[in-house]
């Protein structure tokens, strides 16, 4: 018996999408958790987040709303709004890195190094790949507004549009994860 009812298939490169998502998280959470060991053991030396990782924090956040925004405009067929939105979203992407290279050079001023023992090593490694894959989001955010200005845009699929704002949203998250993370944890 064949029912009349539509099934709803995920898209494959989303389904890939979010499998790789899922191997990301694993491994930040391993990361994390090395943290967490390590932190209890003799010579641990905490560090003092520095306060452009706030400011950076703003910006990913904002370019999240930037992001609904555009996706919502590319639905809509607005193009010219979507345009705009997305070149936001690519240029506060890129302030976020940055705003990430600051307070790595913030960290380096305050001796905070890979030498010895402590937070500082864990946090150049955890927020230094988590900047790289704000980086990959970048690259496909270049890759889409490219598209939308030179390129053929294919209107009746927003499929690319929605993958990179659920990527962006990830990495978005996730450095809320992290942040918290060293807050808690990374100064104590």
């Amino acid at each position: 018996m064949v029912s009349n009812a539509t099934t709803k298939k995920m898209h494959p490169h989303k389904f890939t999408l979010w499998v790789a998502m899922g191997s990301l998280i694993m491994m930040f959470a391993g990361l994390t958790s090395a943290f967490i060991v390590k932190s209890n053991q003799a010579g641990w030396k905490p560090v003092t987040l520095p306060s452009v990782f706030w400011v950076s924090t703003i910006a990913i956040l904002v370019s999240s709303g930037t992001i609904i925004l555009a996706l919502r405009s590319f639905k809509e067929r607005n193009m010219a709004r979507y345009r705009f939105l997305m070149i936001v979203t690519l240029i506060l992407g890129a302030a976020f890195i940055g705003l990430q290279w600051k307070g790595f050079e913030n960290l380096w001023e305050q001796q905070i190094t890979f030498k010895g023992s402590g937070a500082g090593q864990f946090l150049y490694v955890i927020f230094g790949l988590h900047a790289l894959h704000v980086a990959g989001g970048v690259i496909a955010l270049l890759v889409l507004v490219t598209k939308a200005f030179v390129g053929r845009v294919k209107l009746y699929s927003s499929v690319p549009v929605e993958i990179a704002a659920t990527y962006w949203h990830f990495v978005d998250l996730l450095w809320i994860y992290l942040l918290v993370f060293f807050l808690v944890l990374g100064q104590r």
